[in-house]
């Protein structure tokens, strides 16, 4: 149980936090800009750090724990083939983002597309990610914070959710008090705390005489669970116990289709989310792009290993463990191995965890409410004042309805995987809407529709399952688009070339429109952001791996793998103001606030 000085360190985080969000009460409430966007002001530290926070939440240690518990290190390799997509978005899509001037990505809709299909759409959107999607997140985040503080104190599920309560109120009050700007700097309080937490944690559990440290760490866990790449053999299934096995066609599916044609909250192929909303907040187009590099450096390299370690140590720690389990080995190292003080620090850093995901959900969720169903389809003329005051009432309220979904959410076993075949195949529409004139507003729908279908044919219809439903999923759903788009009216020609005046993507997909607008210099250089993609995928696995080598006492393998992300890094840097960037905003002319 906790002492006296854990409930003090605990009760300074929740001080602390709330005056940070409130100390940007005043400016938030200046318009939608400063209170969804923080004026496009944030710098790239500051920005990419806050984007990482959100990834943090309260069940990430928990699922990693149980990835490494069940299949090694080799397990994270079920996230680790995100990778690819992260470092598309960096290099292809952040100073699009940047440049569109829009507030939303939802309202990227309607900037891009024209007519009633793109007005329903952005409405559709609006409501079905901003509430639907985001309660449910909510509730997913909720349901977690709740199993750790059952599993650390045996406190009744009914209790706990008064504690949920009040750590979600806090929570919503400062984010509806302060906007992005209060959400950003709390996010990253929040998140050094947590990384300092789950620091400690790890070096507390490795320092126990039943670990003996990294050395006896490798002497004492199975020799499979230190394997680093997934065996691939002939079918067999990737939840049991043992190092992850993979069919062909399953580890394919992963790391070739996975990430560029499904679409995930936080992970969309391109960008999107409070990913977007981060990139379209920094001061120009380099901190977007900085700040998303740095974001994807930080989630998956910094974040992962503390967990890791700690996963490894629950094998030797919790050796009876059932599969169901093996996530609460985290929680139950807290409880029973930390001392006085240490304690309070790790709960209240399991605190921050939640709180920094909850507010930026909150802002993000809100921003599609208001910004894109309320001021455009309710009060389309409504003042900026009236519509910070709408938008802090609305965070007030969605807090309120996220925990009546939490109240009715039992588990969210499979939630993830659904969530990724509903949304296969409209990940090449969410890329290709940047790069080809073509696609319209039922493109997107289409897209949208059709994995529904499928999905559902596979799952009652067929013995086919997750990951190899995307084979199929996203080849229906592929053919579906491309038939609609080629069987449809594009955007009109003032909406397509106010797009292209603005965002100037340039690359053949656009040539059609560019032919009718020569004095717009369109983006060249295609050639380089495909190196630096290329670069950008090595420089992150090698900081990856590089750090697990030094940590699991392998320096010489360590070492190279840093040697090949410096030059990589190197790479990337000469290539920094090529022509793949463009033209600086102030040499073309335009604003890149819109």
């Amino acid at each position: 149980m906790l002492g006296a000085t854990d409930w003090v360190i605990i009760a300074l985080y929740f001080l602390l936090s709330a005056a940070i969000g409130f100390r940007y009460a005043r400016r938030a409430g200046s318009s939608v800009q400063e209170f969804f966007l923080s004026g496009r002001n944030l710098p790239w530290w500051l920005a990419g750090t806050s984007m990482v926070a959100t990834t943090f939440a309260a069940d990430t240690p928990l699922a990693v724990t149980e990835l490494v518990a069940k299949n090694g290190i080799a397990g994270n390799w079920l996230w680790w083939n995100f990778v690819f997509g992260g470092v598309l978005t960096v290099f292809f899509f952040s100073r699009l983002w940047r440049r569109a001037g829009i507030l939303t990505d939802v309202e990227f809709v309607e900037l891009r597309y024209s007519g009633r299909p793109a007005a329903f759409l952005r409405g559709f959107r609006a409501l079905y990610l901003g509430l639907f999607i985001n309660t449910v997140i909510i509730g997913w985040v909720n349901l977690a914070i709740a199993s750790v503080l059952e599993g650390m104190f045996g406190i009744p599920r009914n209790e706990v959710m008064v504690y949920v309560a009040l750590a979600l109120g806090l929570t919503a009050l400062y984010s509806a008090l302060s906007g992005l700007w209060g959400v950003a700097v709390t996010d990253a309080f929040q998140f050094a705390l947590a990384m300092a937490g789950t620091i400690v944690l790890a070096a507390v559990v490795l320092d126990l005489p039943q670990i003996g440290g990294l050395a006896g760490l490798l002497e004492k866990t199975p020799s499979w669970s230190l394997e680093w790449v997934p065996a691939i053999t002939g079918g067999a299934a990737v939840g049991q116990t043992g190092p992850l096995t993979l069919s062909a066609a399953a580890f394919f599916a992963f790391v070739g289709i996975q990430w560029w044609a499904c679409w995930y909250p936080g992970s969309e192929p391109g960008g999107g989310g409070y990913v977007a909303q981060r990139m379209m907040s920094a001061k120009d187009e380099h901190h977007a792009q900085a700040a998303t590099l740095w974001f994807t450096i930080a989630h998956y390299c910094v974040r992962p290993w503390p967990w890791i370690l700690v996963g490894l140590a629950t094998l030797v720690l919790y050796p009876d463990l059932g599969p169901a389990d093996k996530r609460l080995g985290y929680v139950y190292a807290m409880r029973d191995y930390l001392p006085a003080g240490v304690k309070g620090v790790l709960v209240a850093a399991f605190f921050a965890a939640y709180m920094s995901t909850i507010a930026t959900q909150l802002n993000w969720g809100v921003s599609y409410i208001v910004n894109d169903f309320y001021r455009r389809f309710i009060r389309p003329g409504a003042q900026e004042k009236h519509l910070v005051a709408v938008s802090r009432g609305a965070t007030l309220a969605m807090m309120a309805l996220s925990l009546c979904v939490t109240s009715v959410m039992d588990t969210i076993s499979g939630a993830w995987a659904f969530i990724i075949e509903a949304g296969a195949g409209l990940g090449l529409v969410l890329i290709l809407r940047w790069y080809w004139w073509r696609i319209n507003a039922w493109s997107e729908i289409a897209a949208m529709a059709t994995p529904l279908a499928v999905y559902g044919w596979l799952r009652f219809a067929t013995e086919i399952r997750f990951p190899e439903t995307l084979y199929a999923i996203v080849a229906v759903t592929t053919t579906a688009w491309l038939a609609v788009t080629l069987l449809t009216k594009p955007a009109d020609r003032e909406t397509l070339g106010r797009f292209y005046r603005r965002v100037h993507p340039g690359g053949p997909g656009w040539s059609a429109v560019a032919a009718s607008m020569p004095d717009v210099k369109g983006d060249s250089g295609y050639g380089i952001l495909l190196r630096n993609w290329l670069c950008g995928v090595i420089l992150v696995y090698s900081v990856l791996f590089g750090l697990g080598k030094v940590l699991l006492l392998q320096p010489v393998e360590g070492t190279m793998f840093f040697a090949v992300a410096a030059a990589a890094a190197w790479a990337i840097r000469q290539d920094r103001g090529k022509p793949d960037e463009g033209p600086p905003a102030r040499d073309r002319g335009e604003d890149c606030d819109g």
